[in-house]
């Protein structure tokens, strides 16, 4: 599994239609009224990336799998949400278990569906949105400060540490900003985590336009693009319905004359895992033989153990080196034995950071 985004936003404003498309199923059902999403759910889709093919085409393999992500479809959250309104406090524990947020804002005008708030404006409801994230992780850390001030006077020195995360956390969360604008210390990064901030995750806008601002954007998705570069978020555009379609032809060949000809090179999902993997910093593998090509994910700054390890924790365990080839030169020397022949395989160590591309073969021993 690469990561897994939460798709949240207001009601209505087109978050099952996209889940449904990019997971192509009909487990989430979209329909014009709030709320008729009451269990989150969760789609795997595979990452499209065409250096697998190419990889397993020089290698002949048998089979080809891609490595994967999960979308978690939660319901909309209203005004009011931290304190209950809706359907409440529910759904924002799901949010906390996802590890960035896709928050879709509808940018496009007319149509049937009806916004909650009466108008289109996706710069407010990103704030909404947002703020009721904050109030909850306000509420939530407000009342772990308190007992945890308690047991500092009492001498805990747990607690003592514990504080010097919950402090300045609380401190932003009070002036409305989010968690993750906190001035937090590397050795205290694994607390920080620990605290399950859902402000404290990467966000990813999702601007969900109409069929004709697909290819360019709108006045409302530059607005958007425009709040996202302030405060170091990314933004994606996105038709839901366009990608609905895209989901329902099978044949790659129809797919491409369909994108053709709105003026699309890819689809809307291939930008939200290109941006997702950019905002949580990971990077794909190989491993490549004749039985199989596969993709793996690890993440930006994983050495070649930690690698070894998404495939099986013996291979970490026990690991001894890497034979690593880069994506580039196998596809040049035409697959592994051109590459050894080519001095381009290398024997990599325990230290060695693993690349975007890399083609590996673990030894080990166990």
């Amino acid at each position: 599994m690469g990561f897994n985004c939460g798709i949240v936003g207001l009601p209505n404003v087109g978050k099952s239609t996209l889940f449904n498309a990019l997971t192509a199923t009909a487990q989430a059902e979209a329909a014009n009224y709030p709320f008729c999403t009451i269990e989150p759910n969760s789609g795997r889709v595979a990452v499209p990336d065409t250096r697998l093919g190419e990889l397993a085409t020089l290698a002949k393999s048998a089979n080809v799998v891609p490595t994967y992500l999960e979308f978690v479809d939660i319901a909309g959250l209203v005004r009011g949400a931290s304190k209950g309104e809706g359907l409440g406090n529910k759904f924002l524990s799901h949010i906390r278990e996802v590890d960035a947020v896709c928050h879709v804002l509808r940018c496009f005008d007319g149509g049937e569906v009806t916004h909650v708030e009466g108008n289109i404006d996706p710069v407010r409801d990103a704030e909404i949105v947002e703020t009721e994230l904050l109030l909850a992780d306000l509420d939530s850390m407000e009342r772990r400060l308190d007992t945890t001030e308690k047991r500092a006077k009492g001498g805990d020195k747990e607690a003592r540490a514990q504080l010097a995360v919950l402090e300045p956390v609380v401190a932003v969360l009070r002036e409305g900003q989010p968690a993750r604008t906190a001035k937090i210390s590397d050795d205290q990064m694994v607390a920080f985590r620990q605290l399950q901030l859902i402000t404290a995750k990467p966000v990813l806008y999702i601007c969900n336009v109409d069929e004709d601002s697909a290819a360019t954007g709108n006045a409302h998705t530059a607005a958007v693009e425009e709040m996202a570069a302030g405060i170091g978020a990314a933004a994606v555009i996105v038709s839901a319905e366009i990608e609905a379609e895209v989901a329902q032809l099978e044949d790659p060949d129809e797919r491409a004359e369909f994108l053709e000809g709105l003026g699309l090179e890819e689809t809307g999902l291939s930008r939200v895992i290109r941006a997702g993997y950019e905002l949580l910093h990971l990077i794909t593998f190989f491993t490549v033989g004749p039985k199989e090509t596969r993709a793996w994910t690890v993440a930006q700054g994983a050495t070649a153990p930690e690698a070894a390890g998404r495939i099986h924790s013996d291979f970490q365990k026990g690991f001894i080196r890497a034979e690593t080839i880069a994506y580039a030169d196998y596809i040049e020397q035409g697959g592994e034995q051109g590459a050894k022949e080519a001095g381009r395989m290398r024997q990599e160590g325990r230290d060695y950071i693993a690349k975007d591309g890399d083609v590996m073969l673990f030894r080990f021993n166990v």
